[in-house]
């Protein structure tokens, strides 16, 4: 018996919808995208041009009437619109999925978990980089006991951006949640709280470094979570010279890789997954990390171990399978909420020193 599949509203087609979540709705089996919002023209005819068959709405009021005819409203919106947006779904009887971060404050987060939960509906957060090769090499090797007890990570997300871009993501208003604090700082976090458990105490550093910007751009957070591990996460726009993308230090060996995942440059460049087939998410060989003890493997230490494949359709597959019983929430709004918690946490150690427990 064949299930028809089911219709997703994207709401927002800027770079989160356009670059990572549309092919990833398109190449999710049981999912169809129906329509985009968007107000913006240019925008509107790149969605056509690649997914012809879209519809195409000015803003999300016109989606609340014919809401018998969608199943899953996605948020790719700037993030002021995220918890608005997300609630008015979920009070229309629609499924949601939002970009992150799912919402400004822990709070927040927790309280758009419990109406899902009333509504009966799936409340889930895009939380992509759980899926970058990278980290989930890394996690497979933990889960073999590759490195013995993990004692420090660390996660660098760097990028060399000496001169401020402009838009709301590094507006200093509040309202818009800009800053990389929540943009990057949502990514690290979220990957060491999935990989070690909750975080006991947090400190932060939380910078503006480059002239004329507005808002953070150099970020470090220290996390000790509640089984001992302790995270050291980076974030920053401002790194001349770029760290490994994780060091993970154990009591048998260690695990050092560079260079970002490959899957976001793809995108970018036009690739997708369904067009490239087995070869999504591969990484060449001379950007494998390296697995050992007493030497750095950039003087010959250590053996490269190849790094997995990343999957980030793997996440809409897994939504699709939630929708139909099949699966569970492949990212609940509550372990969102333990993210903001931490981000919370490290804007108060930042401001007024000192280690902080998230509340």
């Amino acid at each position: 018996m064949t299930t028809a599949p089911l219709r997703v509203a994207l709401v927002g087609f800027g770079l989160a919808g356009s670059v990572f979540h549309a092919p990833m709705i398109a190449a999710a089996e049981g999912l169809v995208l129906d329509t985009v919002v968007t107000s913006n023209p240019e925008r509107a005819a790149q969605a056509r041009a690649e997914y012809p068959d879209v519809r195409i709405a000015a803003s999300a009021d016109e989606l609340w009437p014919r809401a018998d005819e969608l199943d899953l409203v996605v948020v790719a919106s700037p993030n002021k619109t995220h918890v608005p947006l997300a609630t008015e779904a979920l009070r229309r009887g629609l499924h949601v999925v939002v970009d992150k971060p799912v919402a400004g404050t822990a709070a927040e987060a927790r309280a758009l978990a419990a109406l899902a939960k009333e509504q009966g509906l799936l409340l889930s957060v895009f939380q992509n980089r759980r899926w970058d090769g990278d980290f989930l090499t890394v996690r497979k090797l933990i889960e073999d006991g590759a490195l013995g007890e993990v004692q420090r990570f660390e996660s660098r997300f760097e990028r060399w951006r000496p001169q401020p871009k402009g838009g709301w993501r590094e507006s200093a208003d509040p309202a818009e949640l800009g800053g990389l604090l929540y943009d990057l700082g949502s990514h690290v976090v979220d990957q060491a709280l999935h990989l070690f458990g909750p975080a006991e105490q947090v400190y932060a550093e939380v910078d503006t470094r480059r002239p004329g910007a507005l808002i953070d751009d150099d970020v470090f957070i220290a996390v000790t979570h509640t089984g001992g591990v302790r995270s050291h996460l980076y974030a920053s726009a401002t790194t001349a010279q770029l760290g490994p993308r994780f060091r993970v230090l154990g009591s048998v060996a260690g695990y050092v890789k560079y260079g970002l995942d490959p899957q976001e440059n793809a995108l970018r460049e036009g690739l997708r997954p369904a067009s490239e087939g087995e070869r999504w998410g591969y990484e060449p060989e001379g950007m494998w990390g390296a697995v050992g003890a007493g030497e750095s493997p950039l003087t010959g230490g250590g053996k490269p171990v190849s790094t997995l494949p990343g999957d980030y359709p793997a996440y809409y597959r897994a939504v699709a399978a939630a929708l139909t019983g099949a699966g569970e929430n492949p990212v609940t709004a509550l372990e969102a909420a333990d993210a903001l918690a931490v981000l919370e946490a490290a804007a108060r150690s930042a401001r007024d020193g000192g280690t902080v427990k998230p509340a």
